[in-house]
């Protein structure tokens, strides 16, 4: 039996803190859905076609066959029973995060009695790090590289030298 986990969230952009729950998530799931939310009440910096590109750029270092990028808009828990998944996955950086992540889980479990929220602690040396924080540092030419793959600082780079 193929247990699969669903991590929802924005990943605008994808940082080494998200890559890491992912990473970890593969010790206990057989297979992970990285799933970005469409919210049309955000705008995101970057579109969902370039959010999976930096996505899947980040994690082709894993197992392709276990991983796989998708988005969704809607509830969470609809898209956790469209494609049969039995848990969904999300990182707690911080006691701030889990107020908000704690009535969400309480919430998918009401809506989903079947499918459990399995919270991780991102590894110490991310554990301050948020999309938001990686947004605001690069707006101003401040250095990411700690914070994200090359590849994704060199987007962000892009998107703020444009000025989109």
């Amino acid at each position: 039996m193929c247990v699969k986990a669903v991590y929802p969230g924005s990943f605008d952009p994808i940082t080494f803190g998200h890559i890491d729950i992912i990473e970890r998530g593969l010790k206990l799931f057989d297979k992970i859905v990285v799933a970005i939310l469409i919210n049309p009440a955000k705008t995101p910096l970057f579109t969902v076609q370039e959010r999976i590109e930096m996505i899947r750029e980040s994690i082709k270092h894993l197992p392709e066959e276990k991983i796989e990028v998708s988005s969704f808009t809607g509830l969470l828990v609809d898209y956790v029973k469209t494609i049969k998944a039995k848990a969904i996955l999300r990182g707690i950086r911080a006691i701030s995060d889990f107020e908000y992540e704690f009535q969400m889980a309480l919430t998918n479990r009401k809506l989903l009695k079947d499918v459990d929220t399995v919270f991780m602690m991102p590894d110490e040396r991310f554990s301050y790090l948020s999309a938001n924080l990686v947004r605001e540092v690069a707006t101003f030419g401040g250095d990411i590289s700690h914070f994200v793959p090359s590849h994704v600082e060199k987007k962000l780079k892009e998107k703020f030298l444009k000025g989109d």
